[in-house]
């Protein structure tokens, strides 16, 4: 059985931790409000940019080369989230050997590399330290077509924002111009005598778009993308965190109680076997 004193030591080791849970608690509550505002504004222009691909139709080409992005983050004291986009993407990479993979942020990164060494090409660190900028993602998105990958389709592996308490780990498509232009070749659906990205592309050509447009529009919509799943994923993460600090207070003010009793247990324990002693010693003389 623990001595007073261990269990004196352990009493104040938890009492320590349950304070800097609240405050971390405190802290998230505070960020995940503006990460909320943040996403909000975010999502209108991700889901504007994608909005395209569906409009018109466009598919993975049969075959194709697909470059799986992992939006995750270097923060841990938050739940699974960061462990929900590494399975994720872990199980479209043994699905489809040859994906090609970038990861944002060391947590993701950390367990994704064990199982999908080869097929990594590129990860960052530091992504989005204070909240998500639209030039962050642009840098990214330069830094990653920089380095030549080449692709067909993109998958961005994100934490979708649900409710302080719920997220949702999906992923969202970005074609490249060479998928638009394949999704055009191909025969219109069933019951349309024209697909839409038949008319798209007859509209680009009807105000002489040239291909340079076209290649910004594929480099920003990847940009945009990134921007908006960045911030949905650190919306997730704040509240996550909260929600990770919140249970860590309460289970260790749930072990403070336990722990006190025991102490006061103990120390009573001890005084009355003092006494009993005194009033032994007494009575023998």
């Amino acid at each position: 059985m623990a001595t007073l004193k261990e269990v004196s030591m352990r009493l104040k080791s938890v009492q320590n931790i349950g304070k800097i849970t609240k405050s971390m608690k405190m802290i998230a509550s505070t960020k995940v409000t503006r990460a909320q505002r943040n996403m909000e504004v975010a999502r209108v222009f991700g889901t504007a940019g994608t909005a395209v691909f569906k409009y018109t139709e466009t598919v993975e080409p049969e075959n194709g080369k697909v470059l799986a992005v992992a939006v995750s983050s270097d923060r841990g004291l938050c739940g699974g989230i960061h462990s929900s986009i590494a399975k994720a993407v872990k199980r479209y990479v043994a699905a489809n050997p040859e994906t090609q993979v970038v990861v944002l942020g060391d947590k993701a990164r950390n367990q994704i590399i064990r199982e999908a060494r080869s097929n990594m090409q590129v990860s960052f660190s530091g992504v989005a330290k204070g909240f998500p900028t639209w030039t962050e993602s642009c840098m990214i998105a330069d830094e990653i077509l920089q380095t030549g990958i080449e692709y067909d389709a993109v998958k961005v592996f994100y934490n979708k924002f649900k409710s302080v308490i719920a997220f949702d780990t999906t992923a969202v498509p970005v074609f490249t111009v060479a998928a638009l232009e394949a999704s055009q070749s191909a025969p219109p659906p069933q019951n349309r005598s024209k697909s839409h990205i038949h008319t798209f592309i007859a509209k680009l050509s009807a105000y002489e778009i040239g291909d340079s447009v076209l290649k910004n529009f594929e480099e920003f919509t990847f940009a945009n993308t990134l921007f908006w799943t960045i911030s949905e994923g650190n919306a997730s993460e704040m509240a996550a965190k909260r929600t990770a600090m919140e249970n860590a207070t309460k289970n260790a003010d749930e072990m403070t109680a336990k722990l006190r009793l025991t102490y006061n247990r103990g120390r009573q324990a001890a005084i009355t076997n003092e006494l009993i002693e005194i009033i032994t010693g007494a009575s023998a003389m």
